[in-house]
Formats: structure tokens, C-alpha cells, sequence
């Protein structure tokens, strides 16, 4: 049986929207759960961003928009965005090493949405991840981006888990897909809180 469930599919199709779902309904049932999700920033209409969100409800920029083509200093960028790696890594870091350093009898669902191109300039993120999924007292809710070009080495090693389950998400699926993961989370916690 899978313990870890990730959702893919193409931008905009609904991961973080189902994430935060799924969240909210572990949450109500009294689930440990930890982790964080990304969001859009937009100004006048326009997207100029992205933030993480950590659900103890700790924010910061994960990426902006940049105009200036010529970097002065190392700076990671995916297409028109320049990832602030520094504020990324003092979000997300601790609550994935209080997560992996929680007792056995502490088992809890860690929400990782997502595992992309941005976060992935992060070796520590990259380390504490694997970390993550091959601890025996969490189970892994999180998003990876569909295949596209190069692929990412991580991302690929979580497809091929035997432990991880992948839900392939369209725009006409995610109210089923809201149901199945919710079932699947369950079907993966019975065990892990009997």
C-alpha cells in the first residue's frame, strides 16, 4: 500500500486549491499536519510572484518578477521569476526538520505543495525532503509538477517510489480527486494512528 500521496498535473489545473481542501479536512479531524503550500501574488490582475505559506500561517516570497536580465549577483531564476532561495529555505527548513525529528508515537501528514523547479535550487530542501519520505512516522501529501522538458531529478524519484502514490489531475476530476485523496490519506493514517 502507498504511503505517500502527490498530486500532478498542468498549472492551474487545482493542486494547491485541492491541497488546502485536503488540509482543512485533516485538520477538522484532528490529523497532526504540517507543511506549506505556494500562492500566486498578484498585482493589478497580473501575477508577479509567488509566496509560501507555511499552514502555522508564517508567509514569505518565494520568487518575483524581475526585469533586470543582467544579475549582478548568483541569483536562481526560473523563466521571468528570480527565486529568493534565503527566505524559502528560513520557511520551510525548520518545519520539515521539526517534522522529521517528531517521536514515532507523533506520526503526522506533511503537506509539501511543491516540489519544483523553484524549490528544487534548494540542496538543503532537496536532503530534507528525501529525509521526509523515508521516515517511518510521516506520511507525505504533496504536489509535483507534470513532466516538461529536463526532468527533475527529484521529482522522478518520487514518481518511482513504490511507497508514493501519484494522482494525475484535470480540471474535470478535481472534485472526485478532493474525495479520492481525502480516502487515500485515510487508508494511509489507519494504520499509522490505530
Amino acid at each position: 500500500m502507498s504511503k505517500h500521496v502527490f498530486l500532478t498535473g498542468p498549472p492551474g489545473v487545482g493542486k494547491t486549491t485541492l491541497i488546502q481542501k485536503v488540509t482543512q479536512a485533516l485538520k477538522s479531524s484532528g490529523i497532526p499536519i504540517d507543511g506549506f503550500y505556494t500562492e500566486e501574488v498578484r498585482e493589478g490582475g497580473r501575477r508577479t510572484g509567488f509566496d509560501v505559506v507555511t499552514l502555522s500561517g508564517k508567509r514569505g516570497p518565494l520568487s518575483r518578477v524581475s526585469s533586470d536580465s543582467s544579475a549582478s549577483r548568483r541569483e536562481y531564476r526560473v523563466g521571468q521569476y528570480v527565486v529568493d532561495l534565503v527566505s524559502f529555505e528560513q520557511l520551510v527548513l525548520p518545519m520539515l526538520r521539526n517534522v522529521n525529528h517528531g517521536s514515532d508515537a507523533e506520526k503526522k501528514i506533511c503537506v509539501i505543495d511543491e516540489i519544483g523547479k523553484m524549490e528544487l535550487f534548494s540542496q538543503a530542501f532537496i536532503q530534507a525532503v528525501r529525509q521526509t519520505l523515508t521516515g517511518s512516522g510521516t506520511v507525505v501529501l504533496g504536489t509535483i509538477p507534470i513532466p516538461k522538458g529536463k526532468p527533475l531529478d527529484l521529482v522522478e524519484e518520487i514518481r518511482s517510489r513504490k511507497d508514493v502514490k501519484v494522482f494525475n489531475m484535470f480540471l474535470t476530476r478535481s472534485v472526485i480527486l478532493i474525495n479520492t485523496t481525502l480516502s487515500s490519506t485515510e487508508g494511509i493514517r489507519t494504520p499509522l494512528y490505530s
